[in-house]
């Protein structure tokens, strides 16, 4: 592994550490764009799980309402296995770069989408009977790219919850499918003991961008930075999408 290699990785990690920190979106989301562009989206997706589970474990714990959480949205949580085998199925059978755009386009729609979201609520009933869809989905576009906010996002959104449930209900869907993740990536071969110690050494840049993130949130301008972070997540996309068109 070069020195370059290192640093785009620790970048990465610091980076999407700092955001989370700072603004709450997830570490994932923020990491693979940078890790993508540096390595490739199938050697970047293994190096995000270790740390996006110990970042999310520290905010379900906060949030509260782990239980309830689970008895309301179990089908969503349980749609999400096979939609993410199904992902990684796909990504098994695609080229890199193909699944790099894909990532771009899920960046550029989850940025658009958190800049420009809808204020209009969901009925109770119909986010029961959409909640296995908005399961399924998810784990799809999760398996083929590694991020795992759409379309949960924006459903979790639309049904406007409390901050705390919503942090919990989305953070159990993160690390649920972390997990599936880990070893679907394991069996195609992408999940190397390189990748776990890395991501083992990685905790510390992501520890420090946790902090420092938190520390900025505290001084700062929330809304304004979370809108500069989503920008710069759409402008991720639209590079991952270009370099597909002319390769």
């Amino acid at each position: 592994m070069t020195f370059e290699t290192i640093l785009i990785i620790a970048c990465a990690y610091f980076v999407a550490a700092f955001v989370k920190g700072a603004t709450g979106l997830g570490f994932s989301t923020s990491a693979l764009p940078i890790l993508a562009l540096g390595l490739g989206l199938k050697s970047a997706m293994p190096l995000v799980i270790i740390p996006s589970l110990v970042s999310n474990a520290l905010v379900m714990r906060q949030a509260g309402y782990f239980g309830e959480t689970i008895r309301r949205f179990w089908p969503m949580f349980l749609a999400t296995i096979p939609g993410l085998l199904l992902g990684l199925a796909v990504l098994d059978l695609i080229d890199s770069l193909i699944a790099g755009a894909v990532l771009g386009v899920v960046l550029i729609s989850y940025g658009a989408f958190t800049l420009f979201r809808p204020g209009r609520p969901m009925s109770e009933s119909l986010g029961r009977k959409l909640a296995p869809v908005s399961g399924f989905l998810t784990g799809l576009v999760n398996g083929m790219t590694g991020s795992q906010v759409m379309p949960v996002l924006p459903f979790l959104l639309a049904l406007q919850l409390d901050p705390k449930r919503f942090i919990q209900a989305i953070n159990i869907s993160f690390s649920l499918s972390s997990i599936i993740m880990a070893v679907g990536l394991a069996k195609l071969g992408l999940m190397t003991v390189e990748s776990i110690w890395i991501s083992l050494l990685g905790l510390i840049p992501v520890y420090a961008g946790t902090r420092i993130g938190g520390i900025v949130r505290q001084r700062m301008d929330a809304a304004t930075f979370r809108q500069v972070v989503l920008l710069m997540l759409i402008a991720f996309g639209v590079v991952l999408v270009s370099k597909t068109a002319l390769a």
